[in-house]
């Protein structure tokens, strides 16, 4: 795909999924700006960065990028898994604060740049938990759940002004934030099994979709939840 020349801001582009899409973009033509918490020895000498906390203020963004702003790619996110009887209200507010209020208002503070594209592309990143039952799941699929309502919402109130909003929902990806679920042979044989497509996925998997729905070929998608995930999903092949 060609970004030559577009815009494109990524919120947590430090590691994993993040990290690949900047460079890919970069390799494309874009123009990336990345904001994390850290800043990675792996990303593109081109990419402008900007030392950023979603769980503070978020008014940097604003002067942060350019405009017109052509995408925002929201790819925060965390794995906290616990039973019913562990989790807090702590883990349960950082959560949701981590994965839905940080979207919505990261969304908002680049919104006039945005506008100003004339056609541009919001992208947040889900997971498959948010609705497939999973357990230990249950406070990060609140969340991904709460971020899923908010992105259709906000898909329907920003159509007017040709801003699209469309959510990647991933399963297990090989990713730092994965590590631990994947840090022996046996553990990464019994991920990928659990998948109908027999693999855990890889990051290219998921930053293929974002790129998708980026770039102009999806010019006429809006409002949609994309699960790349193996089939996880959807399917059910062990009948």
């Amino acid at each position: 795909m060609n970004f030559e020349g577009k815009n494109v801001l990524i919120i947590g582009g430090s590691s994993g999924i993040g990290l690949q899409l900047a460079k890919s973009l970069t390799a494309s033509g874009a123009n990336v700006y990345v904001a994390s918490r850290t800043k990675s020895d792996e990303l593109p000498t081109e990419v402008q960065y900007l030392t950023f906390d979603v769980k503070e203020d978020l008014s940097a963004l604003s002067s942060f990028i350019p405009s017109p702003l052509h995408g925002l790619v929201y790819a925060v996110g965390n794995i906290n898994l616990k039973p019913i009887s562990r989790i807090t209200k702590d883990d349960l507010l950082n959560d949701f604060q981590l994965n839905v209020v940080g979207a919505v208002l990261a969304t908002q503070q680049v919104l006039p740049a945005l506008k100003a594209a004339n056609g541009a592309s919001v992208v947040f990143i889900s997971s498959v938990a948010a609705q497939t039952g999973m357990g230990f799941h249950s406070s990060v699929a609140a969340a991904k759940a709460g971020l899923e309502g908010a992105a259709v919402a906000l898909a329907a109130e920003l159509a007017p002004l040709k801003v699209r909003v469309n959510v990647v929902a991933p399963s297990l990806t090989d990713t730092p934030m994965a590590e631990r679920l994947l840090n022996t042979p046996e553990k990464r044989e019994a991920a990928g099994k659990r998948h109908p497509l027999g693999r855990v996925g890889a990051v290219e998997d998921i930053t293929a979709a974002i790129s998708y729905f980026l770039s102009d070929d999806s010019s006429w998608v809006s409002g949609q939840i994309l699960g790349v995930d193996g089939g996880m999903g959807k399917l059910r092949t062990n009948i």
